[in-house]
């Protein structure tokens, strides 16, 4: 019988030897130089996403302890008491209102930068109620979970409901506190031992917050993301008349936000502001004359 020749089957065995290496030193290659760097860096951004949130969602703006926020007789200055902090709110309040509008503002800033042009109010002669969020304004303490916020809306609402018992009373919400109102007027809608909301406002919503971070951040995983926000699971559940207001060139939030949830509450009015921004809603004529209409029908 013919045999392979000793020096063939060593070359055939150093060959396979050979690519076996290269193999293994291209897995290796692979493994240590591109596929662990870039799983680390996935976990750093994770990680910096993850425990960075307050920071990229809130932007308070302090004050100084005695700083004086109320400037006019019909105005006082109110402390809320809540677990580890005290919230500071402003609250136009005169005899004889037809109610009050519970107000939960944006993002940035604070009461100073708020609580301003309400000589719209006196003139429907509505009470305005306006608390800062924890580390906004006078407010001492920081926001650190989802729940802590809504819980320390509620007993915002809490310390001054009472006092309009028999009156009308509307929630409002501007951007970053569309999903707090919107929760909040879904939840006294599902209790029947408390007085309902006569309107609900919501101003430049959004869906969610896992809604607009896909929007600016298409590829960070909604796992990571504390602070949901789900302005979309509560509209559904409010009882109350629900008024939508968006900036047609509101290039933050789009209305695409409004609309859908539009569809989700067929009932709600949805009006478009004919180019206003984000910012700016409040100042156009076109606002001011649908929201102060809806406080008089009231």
């Amino acid at each position: 019988m013919g045999g392979v020749p000793v020096a063939k089957f060593d070359a055939d065995l150093d060959a396979r030897s050979t690519g076996h290496q290269v193999v293994g030193r291209g897995l290796w290659f692979f493994a240590n130089v591109v596929l662990l760097p870039a799983l680390v860096l996935t976990g750093l951004v994770a990680a910096w996403v993850w425990f960075q949130q307050e920071t990229l969602l809130f932007k308070p703006l302090p004050l100084a302890a005695n700083t004086v926020l109320a400037t006019t007789p019909d105005v006082k200055e109110v402390v809320i008491e809540v677990e580890g902090a005290r919230l500071s709110a402003l609250h136009l309040k005169r005899d004889g209102a037809k109610g009050l509008v519970f107000f939960l503002h944006g993002n940035a800033g604070n009461l100073q930068t708020w609580f301003v042009n309400i000589d719209g109010y006196r003139q429907a002669n509505f009470d305005l109620f306006m608390p800062d969020y924890r580390g906004y304004g006078k407010s001492t303490g920081e926001i650190t979970s989802e729940r802590q916020l809504r819980g320390d809306v509620r007993a915002a609402y809490a310390a001054v409901a009472p006092q309009y018992a028999g009156r009308k009373v509307v929630i409002y919400g501007r951007s970053l506190g569309t999903a707090l109102a919107a929760g909040l007027a879904a939840e006294l809608a599902n209790d029947e031992s408390r007085a309902q909301p006569d309107l609900t406002v919501l101003v430049s919503p959004y869906q969610s917050m896992l809604a607009l971070a896909a929007d600016v951040y298409p590829y960070v995983p909604q796992a990571l993301l504390r602070y949901p926000l789900r302005t979309d699971a509560a509209v559904g559940g409010i009882k109350s008349p629900l008024l939508l207001f968006h900036g047609s060139n509101d290039s933050l939030i789009a209305p695409s936000h409004s609309a859908a949830l539009k569809a989700l509450a067929p009932k709600a009015e949805l009006v478009l502001i004919e180019d206003a921004g984000h910012n700016n809603v409040q100042t156009f004529a076109a606002y001011r004359a649908r929201f102060f209409a809806a406080l008089a029908a009231l």
